[in-house]
């Protein structure tokens, strides 16, 4: 497949017209403030929010359109929006609205004060030569050794005509004490990030990053059963005499990325990473809970529609420790999303993805990015996995956002509508949530609950290959299926630097018993079901989980901070020998990372 894509990567190259724009990390503050200020303001964004990660061309150019409109802001709302162009200065020229997936073109005229003759002038150059005239763009008063720390947001920034690049390193580091544990949890995370653009036509991003870890028992009980670290692709054993560690884990992640445009509403990238499909919390579509994998990626813009390809490569098992080098086995997914938006606050989606596995070769009938793939799974006999899926977000009276996901596995009407005896082939997932800004009145304080159901055996396949996962990692909903989720979310910042963040979860589960597989653990083949007939969610051994998790983090300087967190998570289930309760408490500092939840 690898070279199958850098074909295509050779064919469309000379066809460059402009770029892409690289894109804000997943999990990133941004997108949550982009969120509550879409729904605040009712003003059409030039994204479409369930498709991430966003580009920084797109985020700056939002955050000018609501800086600049006669709008109610607050002073935290504006102090978000300095926050989005502090992080995103080399977008901060050219059209507020984009009409392309790049943003901004090669040339950009911007209106700009001239010093000399005290009024403002029109002047044309490079998307970095007009970002740095901006009024937006804010410099450090203190520059670290004059080149470092130039402005808030990037160790090192280079800014010139055709060439503009920004470097900044990666820290987090960890420490926590779990209850009746000896050994401690921690996280030695260092690493370095990396994104910059050629003549505004070429982008790139890359992100390497070394982890030294030791997680929460459940943590480590789901790693033991998987051979896999949610997150992680290779792993080592870990051992520190100085912290008394002798059960962790090393490892070292990357993920990087080139993209251009085809033409001015036709974007490519190509890549190693992860995605993110939904506007909730969870996401049966594709969820950034599993590892790095690579990807040849798609963007079609045109009016009201966004539509995405995404052509990946995934490791069909994880890897054992001890297993020695050898080629793991590979499978791939394709998968394609298209997004309309009804008017600025209403917006639906459709979804349609397809796992399968050859020997030696790619399928290239899914290439084909229109066809439906159910359509070329049927033609060439039916051999593999094919999900599909319909998705709605309604902000509504500038507090409130419904969002709903609906996955479809596989059914038969007669029996999902008429007979109704609980068919294993019924297999599908469903998602509703509510988002609740500034609510009773409290500017900041924003609410969210969500409900997550999967049927059993849902994201199955017939083999142990086909299934929905990848690394032995699901791409979907961490819990698998045959699981019913309860969540509920609350995001405060009483202050311009503290961040509270607190959440409440309740999983109820059904777990397989020894020899029997109930549908829960997407990696097993269906053919090994329990029963056709008399399914139902959180059959087996039922599980009732309840989870509590509480995060201050206060930021020090732009993008550094220190962080508090308390955990409490009590698994409560049918068999008395498979109790278990987690308490931990700890804290430290994080730079220029978003935080990784492990919330299962």
């Amino acid at each position: 497949m690898k070279n199958t894509l850098f074909t295509l990567v050779v064919l469309i190259l000379p066809l460059l017209l402009q770029a892409q724009g690289s894109g804000v990390p997943l999990n990133s503050d941004s997108y949550h403030i982009m969120d509550r200020l879409e729904i605040k303001t009712g003003i059409e964004s030039p994204f479409h929010s369930a498709m991430k990660y966003y580009t920084r061309g797109e985020m700056a150019s939002y955050a000018r359109i609501l800086n600049e409109a006669a709008l109610p802001l607050t002073s935290s709302d504006r102090r978000d929006l300095y926050y989005i162009f502090k992080d995103n200065n080399e977008w901060l020229a050219g059209p507020l609205s984009p009409t392309t997936v790049a943003g901004e073109r090669e040339k950009v005229t911007a209106e700009v004060y001239d010093e000399a003759t005290e009024s403002y002038v029109m002047k044309t150059g490079s998307q970095a030569e007009m970002s740095i005239l901006s009024d937006h763009y804010v410099l450090s008063k203190k520059p670290l050794l004059k080149y470092f720390y130039k402005t808030p947001a990037n160790f090192y920034e280079l800014n010139e005509k055709y060439f503009q690049l920004k470097v900044n390193p990666v820290l987090n580091i960890k420490l926590a004490k779990e209850q009746d544990d000896p050994e401690l949890i921690f996280y030695n995370q260092r690493g370095i990030d990396i994104r910059g653009a050629i003549d505004d036509r070429v982008y790139f991003y890359t992100n390497i990053l070394e982890t030294q870890a030791r997680y929460p028992n459940y943590v480590n009980q789901l790693i033991n059963q998987r051979q896999s670290i949610p997150g992680a692709g290779f792993y080592k054993k870990y051992k520190s005499s100085l912290l008394d560690i002798t059960k962790g884990f090393d490892y070292l992640n990357a993920q990087g990325y080139i993209g251009f445009n085809v033409t001015r509403h036709i974007g490519v990238q190509m890549g190693h990473g992860q995605h993110f499909i939904g506007n909730g919390y969870r996401s049966f579509f594709l969820s950034d809970f599993g590892t790095n994998y690579f990807y040849l990626k798609l963007n079609t813009r045109v009016w009201k529609f966004h539509y995405q390809n995404i052509f990946t490569e995934l490791a069909a098992q994880g890897v054992k420790d001890d297993a020695g080098d050898q080629l793991i086995p590979k499978k791939y997914m394709t998968a394609h999303y298209l997004s309309y938006k009804i008017n600025p606050k209403l917006s639906v989606g459709i979804f349609e993805t397809v796992v399968f596995s050859r020997e030696n070769y790619f399928e290239l009938q899914y290439l084909n990015p229109l066809i439906l793939y159910r359509t070329v799974e049927g033609y060439i006999g039916s051999p593999d996995n094919v999900l599909i899926g319909l998705d709605v977000k309604w902000n509504f009276l500038k507090r409130f956002q419904f969002y709903s996901q609906l996955m479809m596995d596989e059914f038969k009407y007669k029996e999902l509508f008429v007979e109704r005896r609980g068919a294993w082939t019924n297999k599908y997932a469903v998602q509703a949530g509510l988002k609740y800004i500034n609510a009773f009145g409290i500017d900041h304080l924003d609410l969210q609950v969500e409900m997550n159901i999967a049927r059993p055996y849902t994201f199955t396949h017939r083999d142990t290959v086909s299934n929905y996962a990848h690394y032995n990692q699901p791409l979907a909903h961490p819990l698998g299926a045959n699981f019913s989720e309860f969540l509920f979310n609350l995001r405060y910042q009483p202050i311009k630097k503290l961040m509270i963040d607190a959440r409440v979860m309740r999983f109820n589960t059904g777990e397989d018993s020894s020899g029997d597989n109930w549908g829960g653990n997407i990696l097993l083949p269906n053919t090994d079901r329990v029963q056709n007939y008399g399914n139902e969610i959180t059959q087996g051994i039922y599980t009732e989980t309840l989870l509590f998790a509480l995060d201050l983090s206060y930021q020090i300087r732009h993008n550094i901070y220190f962080d508090l967190h308390y955990q409490y998570r009590n698994k409560d289930s049918e068999l008395d020998g498979r109790d278990q309760v987690n308490t931990y408490f700890g804290g430290g500092i994080r730079m220029n990372m978003t935080q990784r939840r492990l919330e299962f």
